[in-house]
């Protein structure tokens, strides 16, 4: 533990000075993902990229992937809402056909096995702070 918060203070990402620091850290990024996944409305979606800038780590995308992926409820909270800045619908708890027939259900259309229509993917997508 000690070498990932000498690490942190050396890449000049925040200081923690205690392993329950980062642990109290990575919680509340947590609980903001969850609260803005429970935000975004059925039929439209947003990036990983656009909810770390949301939560104020614009560079913690992989973080942001790492956290859906271990979403325990995720129907409940909808991580099938979060697609890559691409266009590509990106992965899921249960395969990405789960994740496009999620999405097809909430009127995204897609051009391919595993991409959004771009001009349907940037009419559905939204970004924060909601407007």
């Amino acid at each position: 533990m000690r070498e990932i918060l000498n690490l942190s203070n050396h890449l000049g990402t925040p200081s923690f000075t205690s392993s329950s620091d980062l642990i109290r850290s990575s919680q509340s990024i947590k609980d903001k993902v969850y609260d803005i996944l429970l935000k975004i409305p059925a039929g439209k979606v947003t990036t990983y990229g656009d909810i770390a800038k949301a939560i104020g780590q614009p560079n913690s995308s992989r973080l942001i992937g790492q956290i859906l992926h271990n979403n325990p409820t995720p129907v409940v909270v909808p991580c099938h809402r979060v697609v890559r800045s691409n266009g590509k619908i990106g992965g899921y708890a249960y395969g990405s056909r789960k994740k496009r027939k999620l999405l097809e259900e909430e009127g995204l259309k897609f051009c391919s096995s595993d991409s959004t229509d771009l001009e349907e993917f940037q009419k559905h997508r939204i970004t924060w702070p909601l407007s």
